[in-house]
């Protein structure tokens, strides 16, 4: 491969937001890391003077067992060594994924479990009306806490003042721009690429590039690549020429130099639970669990679904009938909008929501096509002059949409799943889109929390196969909490 060819392989997004130096970097991540733990430290003390207060309110304790100003501090330093024992200031696990929120969680139950233990077995008088308080309130207040600092880092990151690693990396061309790209795909992970090493990489008098990736070196020489580039993560995505001994002997040259070392599997879009490393034969074999469609947490979904639906049609009873009412006045015509949608299995459907657009919508669509603002198979222009003016207000704020939790109590939807498609997309659907059928449409989504029509066709479909495959009840409750702030937003929404 020439030196050309690499510069035309693809063309490959740079970051947006300024480089800075090393140390810069080094001295952001130490002052987050210190951030996190005196954040930790307030919640701490917040939840024990909330478990003092509301076990014996502004009176002495009297007659407790022991002191609760000794206790206090005791309580306050076995909780902070508990997240420091099950690694919850590791840079590594800060700012992206479950992981973060996992330890916290694990390393409060934990204490928790071993102080009642202590208390039971020494008879230790303590109140456990005051610990039941005190840990409910500090672990919920630590994931609160982590979930503000972890937003406040990401919008850091996006202007390019927040702490991310400096990644080389390693691999064929096809996987390292594979790669490239999805890490570019998710700035605020914080993995920001620096440099590339291939196995063809040729010496030239001009600094050979993928796309704007500059090739720092070849296979040879990936620690001498790291320290040019300046990177403190070397990712290895799949190569031939990348075998277990090369690999064993870059783990080898990488020891003492502080350089990180992580492997990327060509396998994407595959969530953690689903994945498990199990040794076989001194092998890390990594096992994928197959996607669950059908069994006792299916039934609970469905359960979860209709209960919510039926409260939720019942407490914003009176806001259902203002909306109606606001629609009739507007423009004359139905309130509810019915449209023939494809759900699970390809069964067709009426979709239920508050009318949006002119009576005669449907026939005006024809003189708009060729204005249509998104690829695929989707029709999304940002001022279409068929949204009436309460339209255009219900719609900003999704309040559209309400009428589907009568398709969610019927059974046709469920609460979270892939936007409910029309029969004529569904006509047109590959083998791979038509995966989006094996599960319920959903009310919202993936593609509601993360910029619904802003969203490209292909970002759309990606985001509702990830769902497909990996759907839980946690990543489920994850979305719905992360709606409200969407809607609330309003971004995407027309």
């Amino acid at each position: 491969m020439t030196s050309a060819t690499l510069v035309n392989a693809a063309v490959v997004q740079p970051d947006s937001v300024p480089e800075a130096p090393t140390a810069v970097l080094h001295a952001r991540q130490r002052a987050y890391v210190r951030a996190i733990a005196a954040l930790d430290m307030s919640i701490l003390c917040t939840a024990v003077l909330a478990g003092y207060l509301v076990r014996f309110g502004t009176e002495e304790a009297t007659g407790a067992a022991l002191s609760y100003v000794l206790v206090t501090p005791c309580l306050l330093i076995a909780w902070l060594a508990s997240l420091k024992l099950l690694r919850c200031y590791d840079d590594r696990v800060l700012g992206y994924g479950a992981d973060e929120y996992r330890r916290v969680i694990t390393a409060s139950l934990r204490l928790a479990g071993t102080v009642a233990i202590i208390g039971y077995v020494a008879n230790v008088g303590i109140s456990r009306g005051f610990l039941a308080v005190a840990f409910s309130v500090g672990t919920v207040g630590l994931v609160a806490g982590r979930f503000g600092a972890r937003k406040y880092l990401h919008r850091r990151r996006a202007v390019g003042a927040g702490w991310f690693r400096k990644v080389l990396v390693v691999g064929d061309t096809p996987h390292v721009l594979e790669l490239v790209h999805t890490l570019r795909r998710e700035p605020y992970a914080g993995y920001r690429v620096v440099g590339a090493c291939i196995p063809d990489a040729l010496l030239a008098p001009v600094p050979q590039r993928l796309g704007d990736v500059p090739v720092a070196g070849s296979f040879r020489n990936i620690p001498d690549a790291a320290a040019a580039t300046g990177a403190d993560t070397v990712a290895v995505t799949a190569s031939g020429e990348l075998t277990a001994t090369r690999l064993r002997r870059l783990g080898w040259q990488l020891e003492g130099t502080g350089i990180d070392l992580v492997l990327a599997p060509a396998l994407t879009d595959v969530a953690g639970p689903r994945i498990h490393t199990r040794p076989v034969a001194g092998l890390p074999l990594i096992h994928v669990e197959a996607p669950e469609f059908r069994g006792t947490r299916k039934l609970v979904k469905g359960f979860v679904d209709r209960s919510v639906s039926l409260l939720a049609l019942t407490v914003l009873l009176p806001v259902l009938t203002l909306i109606a009412l606001a629609i009739k006045l507007d423009n004359r015509g139905p309130v509810i909008f019915k449209q023939v949608r494809v759900g699970q299995g390809g069964r067709e459907f009426h979709v239920y929501k508050f009318r949006t657009m002119v009576v005669n919508a449907d026939a005006l669509l024809a003189e708009l096509v060729a204005k249509n603002e998104t690829d695929g198979l989707m029709f999304k222009m940002r001022d279409d002059p068929r949204i009436t003016r309460v339209g255009r207000f219900l719609r900003k704020f999704s309040l559209d949409e309400l009428p589907q939790l009568a398709n969610v109590l019927f059974g046709h939807m469920s609460l979270v799943g892939p936007r409910p498609p029309l029969p004529s997309e569904v006509a047109r659907y590959d083998g791979d889109v038509a995966r989006r059928l094996l599960v319920k449409p959903g009310m919202t989504g993936l593609w509601q929390v993360s910029g619904r029509s802003d969203l490209s066709w292909e970002d759309g479909i990606r985001l509702d196969l990830y769902y497909v495959e990996n759907w839980s009840l946690a990543s489920d409750l994850t979305i719905l909490w992360k709606t409200f702030g969407a809607v609330v937003n309003g971004r995407g929404a027309y």
